[in-house]
């Protein structure tokens, strides 16, 4: 349980529901190329708010609904395999659907490496964690997760699958790796009883373990490479005793909350994607 005044209810409802809810109708990307000559490959990174900006505190253009940024996982990963040509094609608030259509349209027959991070805006996450922050009762943000979860695990192999397969058709011989989503707590840890309860907590940690199982199934059907990142993260997610890699709450700054912040990409991300590709 957590107690909220009105007013902060009323205003969070209102800033909650414009987070990653934005998408341009036809994304631009972002893209850092080499002499075609000098490339060993090209990268192309496709995803929605966990792949880009939100959490790191660091915009190309605050105002661009994409919220791309200096220091997410991919761009770090282009900077240190300068000789690839790199296209960001990543946007907040994507979803499969989303994705497929603005962002797939940008790979070619010569990309070489494609990361995917897609699935949470399908299953309405963004939703379920304004539902947790908003209700007083421990029962309604559980009964929310557990949609999201039944959501996750009916409509979303189906989505999943078929943006896998329009990323394999447009990229037929690069190596694929799919993304996904850490847990957000430490159950016990050193928040205490501020914020959402352990009660709470616990199913949004299971809603991430549900989507890395229906999206480690969709890669390997599809032949791609699954990257799980909760092994890594768990001891830098919110309440945890290290360096904290996820954003909690912050009331100035609500569009930030609940995603990787710098550390998260360049010291959780970065390292598991460079052991995957090299």
């Amino acid at each position: 349980m957590r107690s909220l005044t009105r007013g902060r209810l009323a205003s969070l409802s209102l800033a909650v529901a414009a987070v990653c809810l934005a998408v341009p109708a036809a994304p631009s990307a972002y893209a850092t190329d080499v002499e075609p000559a000098a490339a060993a490959g090209k990268y192309v990174a496709l995803g929605d708010s966990y792949a880009v900006a939100p959490g790191t505190r660091e915009y190309d253009n605050p105002d661009d609904p994409c919220r791309r940024g200096p220091s997410t996982y991919s761009r770090l990963w282009a900077q240190q395999h300068s000789s690839y040509s790199f296209v960001e094609a990543s946007c907040s608030g994507a979803t499969t659907a989303e994705l497929t259509s603005q962002q797939v349209p940008q790979l070619t027959a010569d990309t070489t490496l494609v990361t995917v991070h897609v699935g949470g805006n399908d299953v309405g996450f963004v939703d379920v964690l304004k539902n947790c922050i908003l209700t007083i009762d421990d029962k309604d943000c559980i009964a929310g997760v557990e949609a999201a979860k039944t959501a996750a695990t009916t409509s979303l192999p189906g989505a999943l699958a078929s943006t896998y397969a329009a990323v394999r058709a447009k990229a037929p011989n690069a190596k694929v790796v799919v993304v996904g989503y850490p847990r957000l707590y430490t159950i016990g840890g050193s928040c205490g009883i501020l914020g959402l309860s352990d009660r709470e907590r616990t199913a949004l940690n299971s809603a991430a373990d549900t989507l890395a199982s229906v999206m480690a199934d969709q890669a390997a059907k599809a032949g791609f490479t699954f990257l799980d990142p909760r092994a890594a993260f768990d001891p830098h997610t919110i309440c945890s005793d290290g360096k904290t890699w996820v954003t909690s709450l912050e009331w100035d700054k609500i569009n930030e909350s609940y995603h990787p912040n710098k550390a998260g990409h360049g010291e959780g991300y970065l390292p598991l994607l460079n052991a995957i590709t090299g």
